[in-house]
């Protein structure tokens, strides 16, 4: 991605999303500038802990998505529909509109390089405004706010961390979310790449 610009991104950000064609996509957007989706980090302490940080992640999920789309379709292009720019686009961006109300910045002390205690601040966890899950509240809240999603755009946004913490069901589910249908699988990857690679600090020179 080449800018930061927080107006450019939410630009870029919305068209993607109404390039779609999908109906009531228009809603959607008003709802997540009303959940503060546009200002929300991505965690609390790890990648885009800051102000914006969802919605470069967002962002940075969709060009790891659409370049292993690329990747893929040269290995097995009869897999061109399964994978459509338009599915990939709503999974992608907003797979973790959950996180939209979720973070609040706290103040809290820690000792500096002298040994005296200073204030600073710091993101926490508030899940408690709809305790329902990760990826599930995603898809709940997005069909609350009137978008149509296909049903393997559920599964990609449902089942986006992976197979990680899950009980035996939802091991299952989560398989069977996999052999349904290969946008799962392709979000999941590209959520990785993107906090894992596109978003690790750079190195110090």
């Amino acid at each position: 991605m080449i800018t930061k610009d927080p107006k450019d991104l939410r630009a870029r950000f919305e068209k993607l999303l109404r390039d779609t064609g999908r109906e009531n996509i228009d809603y959607v957007i008003e709802d997540l500038d009303a959940w503060g989706f546009f200002t929300a980090p991505a965690s609390s302490q790890g990648h885009g802990a800051y102000p914006g940080g969802l919605l470069e992640h967002s962002l940075n999920v969709y060009d790891a998505a659409m370049e292993a789309r690329q990747a893929m379709l040269t290995l097995r292009p009869d897999l061109e529909e399964d994978l459509a720019p338009e599915s990939i686009a709503i999974a992608a961006l907003l797979h973790d509109v959950c996180k939209a109300d979720f973070y609040r910045l706290v103040k809290k002390k820690r000792r500096n390089e002298v040994g005296q205690y200073e204030d600073f601040e710091q993101y926490e966890i508030h899940d408690e405004n709809f305790p329902v899950g990760h990826g599930e509240k995603s898809v709940i809240l997005l069909l609350q706010s009137g978008l149509d999603l296909k049903d393997d755009e559920i599964y990609a946004i449902r089942w986006h961390m992976g197979p990680w913490n899950l009980s035996r069901d939802d091991e299952k589910f989560y398989r069977q979310a996999g052999r349904a249908t290969p946008l799962q699988p392709l979000i999941h990857a590209a959520d990785t790449l993107a906090s894992a690679i596109l978003e690790r600090p750079g190195k110090k020179l």
